[in-house]
């Protein structure tokens, strides 16, 4: 089958374009309904195929609609033409809305495999198409759950009125916005105002409480009002409205549960990159974000220390003597259980032969070992650019936070790939992973690292009552890098007084959040 296609649906011209996968897969698609006859794809099939096989974009079906008057389809009510010469505006958005919905939707379910729920359904449109791409998910909220609204026209008269009024968007709806900073700025008429506008209704739909994972704004430098910034900013309204690439399942899915936990989400994830299933645990913040954005803590073994971490941030974060808000990225894992031992082992570990490993307690194998470089991958180009689409990231104030075999991979971090965050939390290393291989690493590296000439953080930390040698290889650590030229210039070392390997861990959340905020 052609996957660029023409067709006619009663007396509406089509342009569909289906996902590389489509001939070879029995999956069904996300749908993607793009005014203007598809303009803004049809542009840039090419990049958006790129991103489709490199696993950045969620593969969806994309449907071009033409219309037949675009300046009475796309306008939600009569207006006066905003030029004399012109004709006025005659505002039949609604029946060109419920055409889309009624119509040429149900044609397009019963003739290709769609995924018709309104989470997987999008309307997108640039200018009047972006304004009549907003009343959809206005008068439409059952059919559209996913609106772009590409430099839409909220100087339209009366517009900015009827979001003051309106009730705002579902929960289940999510919207995108962009605009260019020099959009109208040379216009003499309402259209001057084009960014102004688009910030306001940005506020008003903040006001009613549509947070950072449900309503998202992109101002482009330099952007004008033109088809060029409008086609860039398609792919990117994508990538947030969908989220990351789908396996077998969707890669982000809200998880239902007997108690929540106000303020959090959780995600089921499924990395390309290291082809494994995570959950993805995230602690919103409660307030705007500061000048330069969130700082973001992700934490390994969130299944155990979450919670406790969530909960530490939402009460500290209050008002008016508080913290600054952040987000926390917990890492966890289909599981139950606190600590997920296989996987872990896997994810936060280098290889090592058994014989490089003392014998365990039990006398049974080690589980698998060496992902660690595929899960940094995951970690790196995956879950933090999904993390960027859902907040605005300060990215000079991003930490990681790893226990026991998570402080080992928070070591193999800085010493392999520093740049990766400013502030690395080692909890109880595993320093003895693998005959101290970290030792060697830091010898091997740390004349390239130049991390003595950067701000990197790192904060080391061991309970007392460990076992000796844990307590040993940390102590050792962090002589070995407080006397070495080539060490971070900031480097902590806290021992614990009567804490053992786990129950050292609630007294080091209250001191670290307030290092990530600062």
């Amino acid at each position: 089958m052609e996957r660029y296609q023409q067709l006619n649906v009663g007396d509406w011209k089509l342009v569909l374009y289906l996902p590389p996968s489509y001939a070879t897969t029995g999956r069904r698609y996300p749908v993607v309904y793009v005014q203007d006859g598809g303009e803004l794809f049809s542009g840039c099939l090419s990049y958006l195929d790129h991103l489709y096989l490199s696993s950045q974009l969620a593969e969806v079906i994309l449907i071009g609609i033409e219309p037949h008057s675009r300046n009475d389809e796309y306008t939600p009510w009569p207006a006066a033409a905003l030029i004399d010469r012109f004709s006025p505006f005659a505002g039949r958005g609604q029946d060109y809305v419920n055409e889309v919905a009624d119509v040429i939707k149900p044609y397009i379910d019963s003739h290709y495999p769609t995924k018709r729920q309104a989470e997987d359904t999008a309307i997108i449109g640039g200018s009047l198409g972006g304004l009549i791409s907003l009343f959809a998910g206005c008068w439409r909220p059952d059919t559209f759950g996913r609106l772009g609204l590409l430099s839409a026209s909220f100087w339209y008269e009366g517009v900015l009125d009827f979001i003051r009024e309106h009730d705002g968007f579902e929960d289940h709806q999510r919207v995108y916005m962009s605009v260019g900073d020099k959009e109208g700025v040379y216009k003499k008429t309402r259209q001057r105002h084009m960014v102004k506008y688009t910030m306001e209704a940005y506020q008003l739909w903040y006001v009613k409480g549509m947070g950072v994972t449900q309503l998202k704004l992109e101002v482009e430098p330099e952007g004008t009002h033109d088809d060029l910034f409008m086609m860039r900013q398609f792919p990117e309204s994508l990538k947030w409205l969908f989220g990351n690439p789908e396996r077998d399942f969707p890669s982000k899915q809200m998880l239902g549960g007997k108690m929540q936990m106000p303020g959090t989400q959780v995600w089921n994830f499924h990395s390309g990159v290291a082809d494994r299933d995570y959950r993805i645990f995230i602690a919103e913040p409660m307030s705007p974000p500061p000048v330069g954005g969130y700082p973001v803590l992700y934490t390994l073994d969130a299944n155990a220390n979450f919670g406790s971490l969530a909960e530490a941030a939402r009460l500290q974060t209050r008002g008016p003597h508080g913290i600054d808000p952040f987000v926390i990225v917990g890492i966890g894992y289909h599981s139950n259980d606190p600590i997920v031992t296989q996987e872990r082992f896997y994810d936060y570990t280098v290889f090592a032969d058994s014989s490089e490993l003392p014998a365990r307690p039990d006398g049974s194998a080690w589980p698998l070992t060496g992902g660690a470089e595929a899960f940094l991958d995951f970690i790196e180009y995956e879950l933090k650019p999904l993390i960027e689409e859902e907040f605005p990231i300060d990215h000079s104030r991003q930490s990681l936070f790893g226990h026991s075999l998570g402080g080992f991979l928070a070591l193999y971090t800085l010493f392999t790939r520093p740049g990766s965050f400013s502030r690395y939390f080692a909890a109880s290393p595993s320093i003895w992973w693998k005959n101290h291989i970290l030792l060697q690493l830091w010898e091997n590296n740390k004349e390239h690292l130049t991390l003595h000439e950067t701000e990197i953080e790192l904060h080391l930390s061991v309970g007392s009552q460990e076992k000796t040698n844990m307590v040993s290889d940390a102590n050792k650590l962090y002589q070995l890098l407080t006397t070495d030229d080539y060490s971070p210039k900031f480097v902590t070392m806290t021992e614990v007084p009567d804490e053992g390997h786990v129950s050292l861990l609630p007294s080091l959340f209250s001191p670290m959040l307030r290092r990530v905020t600062s």
